[in-house]
């Protein structure tokens, strides 16, 4: 064998065990490349079977509704009783005087108490003027009245923003007739209604407030009963722990 040969053939030789040095990583990451992707599909899987959430079902959303109440007048009512009246009060008690809304009084029209509730009305806007309701956005219209031989209620509304929801009730398809691992159309509805009717102001859902001014007066009370590693006469008296 000539002296070319055999310089090819140790080269050669020297190759073989770098291009396993090289070759192998690459494999084993490759490797470890399909089991990831074989992890990813099962993950899919599992997520996909876990039930929707009924927050994005029934969201709850800010927008105007009419808050209404219903007065009701008898044929020979020559005026609003203390009960009427007090009531009427508690549903202004609602109102946003800032914005101030329109505010409208819907008298019947065409009913066996039509004089009545002309009374009452002209005493109802009266009473809401008393509670902050400027007189120039309250308004007496008249509805026509489904039966002419009945008594109709009076009926005030304004409107105002609140949070809610869709209505409650969806039942489209039988809750049993399914082998599907997700919520009901109608899970959870109630529950935002709920929480959507518990808030005072709906704003709070958009960001949170203004804090207040501190009250540094008790600010520095406090930091001075925890420099002094003390506790509080209030936290004492109202502690049920007396050992």
């Amino acid at each position: 064998m000539s002296q070319a040969t055999t310089n090819a053939a140790q080269k050669t030789a020297r190759k073989g065990p770098e291009m396993s040095r090289i070759v192998r990583p690459l494999l084993a990451a490759a490797v470890l490349a399909l089991l990831a992707g074989c992890a990813t599909n099962r993950d899919s899987v599992v997520v996909g079977s876990i039930p929707d959430d009924y927050r994005t079902n029934h969201p709850i959303v800010i927008a105007e509704k009419n808050q209404t109440i219903d007065i009701p007048v008898g044929n020979t009512d020559r005026g609003i009783s203390r009960g009427q009246a007090e009531t009427f009060v508690g549903y202004l008690s609602e109102y946003d005087r800032r914005t101030s809304p329109a505010l409208t009084i819907m008298t019947p029209s065409g009913a066996s108490n039509d004089m009545a509730a002309t009374t009452v009305s002209r005493e109802l806007m009266r009473i809401a003027a008393k509670n902050g309701v400027p007189s120039s956005r309250i308004s007496i219209v008249r509805y026509q009245a489904a039966y002419a031989d009945a008594a109709s209620p009076i009926r005030v509304t304004y409107t105002a923003m609140r949070a809610q929801t869709d209505r409650c009730g969806s039942w489209p398809e039988d809750v049993l007739n399914t082998a599907e691992n997700k919520h009901y159309a109608n899970f959870g509805c109630s529950y935002q209604n709920n929480l959507a009717a518990q808030l005072a102001n709906p704003a709070d859902l958009l960001g949170p407030r203004k804090q207040t001014a501190i009250d540094a007066e008790n600010r520095g009370v406090v930091i001075d009963v925890y420099r002094k590693r003390a506790i509080t006469g209030e936290f004492i008296d109202a502690s049920e722990v007396t050992y």
